[in-house]
């Protein structure tokens, strides 16, 4: 096979796999990383593949499937707030960052993929499969996600059919009570969203606890800090006002197929970025709010600095 040929079908997967590597580490970075080892590999043994075996999508597959479990060993998951600890009741607690813990990334939309990308990326998702052993996470993307048979799986995992089902079957049980949530571009969470940031734009603390449901969930890392409820939701977001004064600006985009806004705060004539906020939206309120202020995650949004 040519060289050009080769490197050219091999580039049209980078896509679907950097979201696949995502998938099993919860982190952009570091898949952006196993990708290029990934296509590194495929290059140095670009001679050995052989089309007649399986094709070049399955053999890049096979490959990142291997740097990803090898990237695994001994590491520790990318949790949320909400994953290590109670929710805290006191909006005026200290907002310390926890810079050795590794988060969890959010994933930035890309609208030229969005159809292999936006499946199985929801942030509750991911954040649920991180607590799963890395084979089974696996086996969930191969089989759920991407929908590659169980003797595929087997093949790429040097397994069996067996081992893949039951491993499934383990994986879909942890993952249960991740619940399904609408698109961003559906028209009931656009309007809930375009909603949320008028509230908050206008300060209107009132209004925007009437768009949260009765448990909506504010969690902020690398703040290990996480609130449940309407009202120390709507407290913690006085606070913000009271701390950082009122006048936000909020500009739409889209993060891990959930609908999100790049917020900045208002200061000396200009309005500075401050955090990425991601939202899930559940029968027209918002059940779960993620803010994350982190320069590695506005790098990979490609966010502006100032407005």
């Amino acid at each position: 096979m040519a060289d050009t040929i080769f490197e050219t079908r091999v580039e049209q997967h980078r896509g679907e796999l950097l979201a696949y590597c995502y998938r099993m580490l919860g982190s952009v970075h570091e898949a952006e990383d196993l990708v290029q080892d990934t296509m590194l590999r495929a290059w140095q043994a670009r001679e050995r593949y052989d089309e007649r075996r399986a094709s070049i999508r399955t053999w890049l597959y096979r490959i990142a499937t291997n740097v990803c479990l090898t990237a695994l060993e001994g590491k520790a998951r990318r949790p949320l707030p909400s994953g290590l600890g109670a929710a805290s009741t006191d909006p005026e607690t200290p907002l310390v960052p926890a810079f050795e813990v590794p988060w969890l990334e959010p994933f930035p939309d890309d609208p030229a993929e969005r159809a292999v990308r936006r499946d199985g990326l929801r942030l509750a998702l991911v954040a649920a499969m991180q607590s799963l052993p890395a084979r089974q996470r696996a086996v969930w993307v191969l089989r759920e996600v991407l929908e590659f048979s169980a003797a595929e799986v087997a093949s790429l995992l040097d397994t069996s059919v067996a081992a893949v089902n039951s491993a499934l079957q383990r994986a879909r049980a942890g993952l249960a009570d991740v619940a399904e949530v609408a698109p961003p571009d559906d028209p009931a969470v656009r309007r809930t969203v375009e909603a949320y940031v008028r509230a908050f734009e206008a300060a209107d603390v009132t209004a925007l606890v009437e768009l949260l449901t009765e448990d909506a969930v504010l969690e902020m890392p690398p703040v290990p800090l996480w609130f449940v409820g309407r009202h120390d939701y709507g407290a913690f977001i006085r606070r913000v006002f009271a701390m950082r004064g009122t006048g936000w600006r909020m500009v739409p985009t889209i993060a891990n197929g959930q609908p999100a806004v790049a917020a900045y705060a208002p200061g000396d004539g200009v309005h500075r970025l401050h955090t990425l906020q991601v939202f899930t939206v559940v029968d027209g309120l918002v059940a779960h709010t993620v803010v994350f202020q982190s320069p590695a995650v506005f790098a990979a949004f490609k966010l502006a600095d100032t407005l």
